[in-house]
């Protein structure tokens, strides 16, 4: 066997007990009793010191550096040269890293993951916070471990976003800021009044689900490749591009969270789905990173699933199940009901504008926390001066407040950001797709993506993580990350419907 042929039966072995792994927490999400939690932390936690301990052996550092000095001079595009630069990365980063700190890091977040449950349920944000406060005290650790030059942040926020650092976040998000205020200002001038209230009717959970199948189904989302599920926090995973699945969650007077929930979730499937079939079993077959991941379920929840023609082609099916709810409604009034602007308390049911708020807000208090500004039995007060300083709102609990999101049960600050990049890259993306291929835009207004879908799988799944964030959008788009594209989306679309 060639060096590289060796690396490879390494790398697939590790990718699979990653994939085993992962299927552990999707049935701890999905499908398994209360009662098995214990033994399933032992489990992944077992699983994640294996792992751990192949990734950081001085023998795959040795592998990794003889199929490197094998295929010197290989394409930079090739699949061979991203893999050891992916690999290297992964090397290094996973060296710096005691197993102690692996083994304490997936019980905390199994238990973290437990309490959480339980804290958000009863409206108890004490019984969460020795839990947070254990999170952020690994937070803390990691950025130690992995070291910085400016900012603890910046190390944490790169396993999201590689070489991206938070003095750059923070500069887009603060111009995001001085261009969205106006327009959020404008619209709450506007004297135009949107009615949103054919959401908030009765809607049976089982039509729902029929539903949330067909409208995946006309998005590109591969059932057969596939499967949608209920959680209490949606999410989505995959297991091989063959195997890419979703879940979302039902509320029977309450339609938005389940339909716009499996519209994001199917973006992030669609993008497993398409990455190239050589990649299979390496750790490219997977999201470029968090933020290019976002953009692909933002773009099919928002500039997809929140658009008129997509609703002018889908709407009779819904119709059609909910003829009480919406029989007298048009596909219009859907769209603008769907479309309405205003602050929120839950980040998931948020609006394409004032999301973005939520993101910022959750961005500063990581830092805060991180960098111990803040402290965790603050927090409940923190979050709720910044809802009302940032958004006008104050959450009526902490259950709609600081304790509405999963992703604090586990060490990975640096997330969030993405959330928020993810709508600009998608705002990008989709206005170049859109100019190199008019038929896409024609499609859209009809309710079919084929056009965009064979383009996002040319330009963006099939590559996989063969190259960083920076280099995709520059090669897909000519410029870097910017959040002007999303603003000339947001001003033309907001600009109709509040008549600005």
């Amino acid at each position: 066997m060639s060096s590289f042929d060796q690396l490879i039966t390494h790398v697939h072995e590790l990718d699979d007990l990653g994939k085993a792994s992962a299927v552990l927490y999707w049935d701890r999400e999905v499908n398994m009793p209360h009662a098995g939690m214990a033994e399933r932390i032992a489990q992944m936690t077992t699983l994640s010191s294996l792992i751990h301990r192949m990734s950081t052996s001085d023998e795959m550092g040795e592998m990794i550096e003889r199929a490197a000095a094998e295929l010197d001079g290989t394409d930079y595009d090739s699949r061979e040269a991203a893999l050891i630069r992916v690999l290297r990365r992964h090397y290094a980063d996973a060296r710096k890293l005691p197993a102690d700190y692996v083994t304490r890091s997936s019980q905390v977040s199994g238990r973290a993951h437990e309490a959480w449950v339980k804290a958000r349920a009863e409206n108890d944000f004490t019984h969460f916070q020795p839990w947070l406060e254990q999170v952020v005290a690994l937070c803390q650790e990691l950025a130690g471990y992995y070291g910085y030059e400016d900012e603890a942040y910046d190390p944490l926020l790169d396993k999201y976003e590689t070489d991206m650092k938070t003095a750059e976040v923070r500069a887009i998000f603060d111009a995001l800021k001085a261009d969205l205020v106006p327009l959020r200002e404008a619209i709450d001038r506007s004297p135009v009044q949107i009615d949103d209230s054919i959401l908030h009717q009765p809607y049976d959970v089982a039509k729902q689900k029929e539903y949330a199948r067909y409208a995946a189904t006309a998005l590109g989302y591969d059932f057969n490749r596939g499967h949608l599920g209920t959680v209490v926090h949606p999410f989505a995973t995959s297991f091989s591009r063959n195997d890419a699945r979703i879940t979302t969650r039902w509320y029977p007077d309450f339609i938005n969270p389940s339909l716009f929930g499996t519209l994001h979730e199917c973006g992030h499937a669609m993008y497993e789905q398409g990455t190239g079939a050589e990649l299979a079993r390496t750790p490219l077959a997977r999201g470029t990173s968090s933020g290019i991941h976002e953009s692909q379920s933002r773009m099919m929840e928002n500039l997809v699933g929140r658009s008129r023609g997509f609703w002018q082609a889908h709407f009779p099916a819904l119709q059609a199940l909910f003829p009480e709810a919406l029989g007298d409604s048009t596909a219009d009034d859907f769209y603008r009901a769907i479309n309405k602007t205003q602050p929120s308390f839950i980040r998931v049911e948020a609006d394409e504008l004032t999301y973005n708020f939520h993101i910022i807000l959750r961005f500063e208090l990581e830092q805060a926390m991180l960098n111990g500004d803040l402290a965790v039995a603050d927090l409940p007060a923190a979050w709720n001066d910044k809802m009302q300083a940032m958004l006008g709102v104050t959450p009526p609990n902490d259950s709609q407040g600081c304790l509405q999101d999963v992703h604090w049960t586990r060490p990975g600050f640096g997330y969030f950001p993405t959330y928020a990049l993810g709508n600009l890259y998608a705002a990008q993306f989709m206005e170049t797709a859109v100019a190199q291929n008019p038929a896409i835009a024609d499609e859209l207004a009809q309710g079919q993506t084929t056009a965009l879908l064979a383009w996002l799988r040319q330009n963006i799944h099939r590559h996989g993580r063969k190259f960083t964030p920076g280099e995709l959008v520059q090669r897909v788009t000519g410029q870097p990350l910017s959040h002007a594209a999303f603003m000339r989306y947001a001003t033309a679309k907001f600009g109709e419907l509040y008549d600005l």
